[in-house]
């Protein structure tokens, strides 16, 4: 996992990419996979109005429902802005709504312990019709040797 992020003019950025060092076999694929499949969802459900909670519930229950609840530990993103982890938070505990304005990561991740982990983050900006996605960095595995 590669996670980075720049400062420009007071501002934070937060981008986290999964690359993979060798051949792939098919569960980390579909692991990859479900990790993608579930932050497009949950990017789906982003928007000025969504409870915090409700944003985060809807990646977890493609993880949950995959079997992987418990290797989903962290919650779904936090906010960015003059720091990199601010309010609002993303989470199963989360209180409260997105507001237009809010920017946050939405960054789901599957972590199986001594074999592979896999996190796919972007920042968006919470607009009043969804989610303005500010990372440009392509989704596809990428495979380096």
């Amino acid at each position: 996992m590669i996670d980075w992020g720049a400062r420009l003019e007071g501002y934070c950025s937060d981008c986290t990419r999964t690359i993979a060092t060798g051949e792939v076999g098919g569960a980390a694929k579909d692991v990859y996979e479900l990790v993608r499949r579930s932050q497009a969802e949950a990017l789906a459900a982003v928007r000025a109005g969504a409870e915090k909670r409700a944003v985060d519930g809807v990646a977890r229950g493609i993880i949950d429902d995959a079997g992987h609840d418990e290797h989903f530990g962290h919650g779904l993103g936090h906010g960015v802005g003059l720091e990199v982890h601010e309010e609002p938070r993303l989470t199963k505990q989360a209180k409260g709504e997105l507001v237009t304005g809010n920017v946050v990561s939405v960054e789901p991740g599957v972590y199986l312990p001594g074999e592979l982990g896999v996190r796919i983050e972007d920042l968006v900006a919470v607009t009043d019709d969804g989610a303005e996605v500010l990372t440009s960095f392509p989704k596809q595995l990428t495979t380096v040797e």
